[in-house]
């Protein structure tokens, strides 16, 4: 990444749901926006193409979520193939981040904030793309999404 002031958009890969969050490097520091509707991990296209359109992001992250143990989660495949697909499609720099317990914050930080329990209808997940964009911003690690997460933890032969 230039020492250039950039604004990035990270993301919090969901099934049903995918969370936004809009930052720039100068503050590092990122604002929750609006999730993009998923089918099965496929995200509603036209929803994603306006975010990207209006924002103009130069760089995108996504939250890898691994498990607890450091293993390779099937959604953490998913996740990364997610990456791939938005970087070929909107042709900008996509990194990956290793984004555990970052639900479970932006839980805590929704309900300290008043919040209520239905998380299907009061979505957390623009907090949680926040916490990883900004965890993101304060990590010296820019790994490239097309990276092999096998390369990356040295687990299984498996090309993800």
């Amino acid at each position: 990444m230039s020492s250039d002031t950039q604004q990035v958009l990270g993301f919090d890969f969901g099934t049903t749901r995918i969370g936004l969050a809009i930052g720039q490097s100068l503050t590092a520091t990122a604002t929750p926006i609006e999730p993009v509707r998923a089918r099965d991990g496929m995200p509603d296209w036209s929803q994603l193409d306006a975010a990207i359109a209006g924002w103009q992001p130069d760089a995108l992250v996504v939250g890898i979520p691994l498990n607890m143990d450091g293993t390779i989660s099937e959604m953490a495949r998913r996740a990364r193939k997610f990456a791939n697909r938005i970087q070929d499609r909107y042709q900008l720099p996509c990194y990956l981040c290793d984004e555990r317990l970052t639900t479970a914050e932006a839980k805590r930080i929704h309900l300290d904030a008043g919040g209520g329990t239905n998380f299907k209808q009061e979505s957390v997940d623009g907090i949680a793309a926040r916490l990883i964009l900004e965890d993101w911003f304060n990590s010296p690690d820019r790994i490239p999404s097309h990276t092999r997460l096998e390369d990356l933890y040295g687990i299984g032969n498996t090309e993800c």
